[in-house]
């Protein structure tokens, strides 16, 4: 009974938190359109009727198609710019083929289902983690997480500009929490995580390069950051989510004959989700 009303009274957090959510979910389609380029091109830099887009938060559309306004540029959206060499192609790709057609669709990204995403994700993470100081910091990281599942799901692409930053965000935002009081994780643990999932990722890499890509790798820093503040059973627990969600998704195409056994698919979204299932279990059990 005392557990209920614990939880019951947290629902007004749960509730911040995914209004915050919502309202980082819905900057995010610009990003999203921008960065989801087949690997080896650059970001887009116009809308899918060629004007030019500026900055990175808010709708995929411009202004100028909100108006109504006519066609503009030489170039269309659907490419965004000369191609890239081929050591940035190695060093952003979430894999080592290229997306296929059908994977780079040039529709702009649906902003309620990411607004919808985020959100749920943050009440998510606010049910289980309570008013502890960590909570600003999964807040704070969780959007980004969505917006990589997004891009990778879409062209099967981690972008540097994402994964990195976002394993230094965790370790940075991660050290003035340690310092909080009713903290209940480790920022040493956090170090020891990024270090030990990047580096078993990195394994894995150079073990069978065609079946994980190198972005895979910088995702992993960050998901061992966060994973790590909890604890080392935190960090195999969500390790494990990931193979087995991403094992049972491939399986699953295999079985619908949507794909082969050799077929690639996108990783990172299941990295993350496998990341937030442990974080979950872990700020739960903390």
């Amino acid at each position: 009974m005392q557990i209920a009303q614990i939880r019951v009274s947290d629902v007004p957090l749960w509730a911040v938190a995914a209004l915050w959510g919502a309202a980082a979910g819905g900057l995010l389609p610009r990003a999203a359109y921008r960065f989801a380029v087949p690997a080896g091109e650059r970001w887009r830099d116009q809308c899918s009727r060629g004007h030019a887009l500026r900055g990175w938060l808010g709708p995929a559309r411009c202004g100028e198609c909100a108006r109504g306004g006519a066609r503009g540029g030489a170039r269309g959206g659907a490419q965004g710019g000369a191609r890239l060499s081929a050591p940035r192609y190695a060093a952003e790709s979430s894999h080592a083929r290229p997306a296929t057609p059908a994977a780079t669709a040039t529709a702009a990204p649906s902003g309620p289902l990411l607004s919808i995403a985020t959100a749920l994700t943050c009440a998510a993470l606010a049910a289980a983690t309570g008013t502890r100081p960590e909570l600003a910091v999964w807040l704070l990281l969780a959007p980004v997480g969505v917006l990589l599942a997004a891009i990778d799901f879409r062209v099967q692409r981690l972008p540097d500009p994402l994964t990195l930053p976002l394993a230094a965000a965790a370790l940075v935002l991660l050290c003035p929490a340690a310092l909080l009081p009713e903290h209940a994780g480790h920022w040493l643990g956090a170090l020891y995580g990024a270090l030990a999932l990047g580096a078993g990722y990195f394994v894995l890499f150079l073990v069978n390069p065609a079946g994980m890509g190198f972005g895979d790798v910088k995702l992993a820093v960050g998901m061992g950051a966060v994973l790590g503040w909890y604890g080392w059973s935190t960090l195999l627990l969500g390790a494990f989510a990931g193979f087995l969600l991403g094992a049972l998704y491939g399986g699953a195409l295999v079985v619908a004959r949507r794909a082969g056994r050799r077929t690639a698919i996108p990783f990172g979204p299941f990295l993350l989700a496998g990341a937030l299932a442990g974080l979950l279990i872990g700020a739960y059990a903390a």
